[in-house]
């Protein structure tokens, strides 16, 4: 039985094989069992991109493409809405913003354009 190494990022031990990746089911990290052991960098920001794949970036102007309706309130964020100044996180909602008229809120990219 072959011993398949801890996960170099929470360093489990319950780390599987899905082809010629391995994969660790606690923090989903994934890396190749072909390639020399590295832990991925800390200070690597992920990389955030618009509905059309322009890379997104702190300070950006962007315009919605769908109409987005707003849980819990009849208001409804238009296509064509510009937004300026954005800010980036992490997380499902991965711009902060402030919308004229509606006030802060997060937005995710996938339904942005960079302007």
């Amino acid at each position: 039985m072959t011993t398949l190494p801890a996960c170099p990022l929470c360093n489990s031990v319950y780390t599987y094989e899905d082809g010629t990746q391995l994969v660790c089911p606690e923090c989903g990290y994934e890396w190749s069992a072909l390639a020399p052991e590295s832990t991925p960098s800390a200070d690597a920001a992920p990389v955030i991109k618009d509905a059309v794949g322009n890379v997104l970036q702190d300070g950006d102007t962007v315009t919605v493409i769908k109409d987005l309706k707003i849980k819990g309130s009849s208001l409804v964020v238009k296509v064509g809405t510009k937004v300026k100044n954005i800010r980036l996180t992490e997380g499902d909602h991965d711009i902060d913003c402030k919308i004229d008229g509606i006030g802060a809120m997060g937005l995710k990219s996938e339904f942005v354009r960079k302007v």
